[in-house]
């Protein structure tokens, strides 16, 4: 009597489930299609293409020293601080300079006083010789003595303009005009010649410089048109190759790429950026310039550490695909696996979307 009772139990239990079971799925069926839009995977621009990371660079960068050794009396620079060429940057102390200076305007008053009098000498031996009262000898030796004279005020002269030179080192000018970007040194430090004082950077013409495997390094071409993207503004701007260094020695295998920026408006020396070049067909190339395909940031689907997007499966029904993603450009993100490139995912939908929803395609 008891294994009866509980065989209905059990049956019952079992008939309830099945009941309930196709209940849901009778409710998820009936469901309303969520109204969606669809597009089809999209490639990189001309096919193929390869990307490289880089920073981008001052192209005018400015390091100021001194060819002078003395304490710095008066440093009117600060990191930051924009200044114009010209502009008066750095003293150091000049004692030894004007030091020099005097001993100079001293010889020079020395080398003078003698050219003036062995000039005099030289002309009166040569009246002299002229009403043969002096021997050609003695000519020569009044004409050597002027002549020594003579070299000796130049000398002196040109040891005051050598003064001249190095006391315009004691007082040091921007030579371009930019924002200063480092200081090496404080006032009263001791400046020595060509200790590096300050860094000036001229922001108005940046370059990105990137290193290229050599493997790729010759599908980049000088003048080429890439696009350069700055994933810390999530802002893509235009350039230009300008530059291919054709050595690897001193990069580490890899080959130095500049490219000189179109519109630098809120850009500064040192972000992080990715270069996009446009290559050949994938026919052409090797493995790895296959067509990448490229997705709205919009469409992912985050869960964790995994991503994901929904494509339309043979049924009209959303299905969540999981992918692998790569680099940013912009507002697409480049997709390795889990997408074709003919494949159609769901773009923008009225509804909330989950695996196995029904859809309707506008």
């Amino acid at each position: 009597m008891k294994r009866y009772i509980y065989s209905t139990l059990i049956l019952g239990a079992i008939t309830l489930q099945s009941c309930s079971s196709d209940q849901e799925k009778s409710a998820i069926n009936t469901d309303a299609p969520v109204s969606v839009t669809v597009h089809k995977s999209a490639t990189a621009s001309n096919g193929a293409f390869l990307t490289a990371s880089g920073k981008l660079v001052a192209k005018n960068s400015v390091n100021i020293s001194t060819r002078m050794m003395g304490y710095i009396t008066a440093m009117k620079a600060e990191v930051g601080q924009n200044v114009r060429a010209g502009q008066l940057l750095v003293s150091i102390n000049a004692t030894d300079i004007q030091a020099k200076g005097g001993q100079a305007n001293a010889q020079i008053s020395q080398a003078q006083a003698n050219y003036n009098i062995a000039k005099k000498d030289y002309e009166r031996f040569q009246n002299l010789y002229k009403s043969q009262s002096a021997s050609q000898k003695e000519l020569d030796d009044m004409r050597a003595r002027y002549e020594m004279a003579q070299a000796g005020l130049q000398a002196a002269q040109q040891m005051k303009n050598e003064v001249n030179a190095q006391y315009r080192y004691t007082n040091v000018t921007a030579p371009i005009s930019g924002t200063i970007t480092a200081k090496f040194a404080e006032q009263g430090d001791m400046a020595s010649p060509g200790m590096p004082l300050l860094t000036i950077e001229s922001q108005s013409s940046l370059q990105a410089q990137v290193l290229v495997s050599e493997q790729n390094i010759t599908q980049i071409n000088e003048g080429m048109s890439v696009q350069v993207t700055l994933k810390s503004l999530n802002k893509t701007v235009s350039g230009t190759v300008s530059e291919i260094s054709k050595s690897a020695a001193n990069t580490g295998g890899q080959y130095m790429v500049k490219i000189n920026i179109h519109n630098s408006v809120d850009l500064l020396p040192g972000m992080f950026v990715n270069v996009q070049f446009p290559t050949k067909s994938s026919e052409e190339v090797n493995q790895d310039f296959q067509e990448s395909v490229m997705v709205p940031k919009s469409v992912l689907v985050e869960n964790g550490q995994l991503t994901g997007v929904y494509v339309v499966s043979s049924q009209n029904t959303a299905v969540l695909r999981w992918i692998k993603t790569g680099k940013t450009f912009g507002d697409q993100v480049e997709v390795l696996s889990g997408l074709d490139s003919k494949e159609t995912y769901i773009l923008t939908s009225n509804g909330k979307l989950y695996n196995g929803a029904k859809i309707q395609i506008k």
